[in-house]
């Protein structure tokens, strides 16, 4: 049963899959060497003014992060072809246009930024407020959101299918 709490899906391409595997698997393979960095730099003397060794402890801090980031993100994340849908949602590639200007369009894919170097398109994060604002969205319809300058920006769905990057 759906709560409805649950965050839309993120579908990766195989590739993108894999290349997230392949860096997940090199900042494994790579805690060793950044541990035997901290213990050499420890070794130094005075951790208090010790720039390698704290420069070492933040090293290991964003690695370990990034591992936890990329584990959670592929364990959740569904691969293969986002499923055609009749509205606007993650993993599609969208048109608008700005205020009432057919003629001042934007194409992007609204999705994860982590496939923002499979393709060439901008991407748009569902959570940012253009992406919340068309989320659900259908051709034709037009959407409202405040722009992070506060400026209130009106857009149109023009198109939307699956990205096939």
């Amino acid at each position: 049963m759906s709560t409805g709490n649950e965050a839309p899906a993120t579908w990766l391409s195989q590739d993108a899959s894999d290349r997230l595997q392949a860096e997940l698997d090199e900042h494994i393979a790579n805690r060793p060497a950044i541990a035997a960095e901290i213990n050499a730099r420890r070794e130094e003397g005075d951790l208090r003014e010790n720039g390698g060794y704290h420069a070492a402890r933040e090293e290991q801090g964003k690695a370990e992060g990034r591992i936890r980031y990329l584990q959670e993100l592929l364990r959740t994340a569904k691969v293969g072809e986002a499923p055609t849908a009749d509205a606007v949602s993650p993993g599609m590639v969208v048109t608008i246009y700005f205020d009432d200007d057919t003629k001042d369009t934007e194409t992007f894919l609204l999705g994860s930024r982590e496939i923002a170097a499979t393709t060439d398109l901008t991407v748009y994060s569902p959570e940012s407020a253009l992406g919340k604002a068309i989320l659900g969205g259908r051709a034709g319809q037009t959407c409202t959101y405040t722009a992070p300058s506060g400026a209130d920006i009106k857009v149109t769905v023009v198109s939307f299918e699956p990205f096939s990057g």
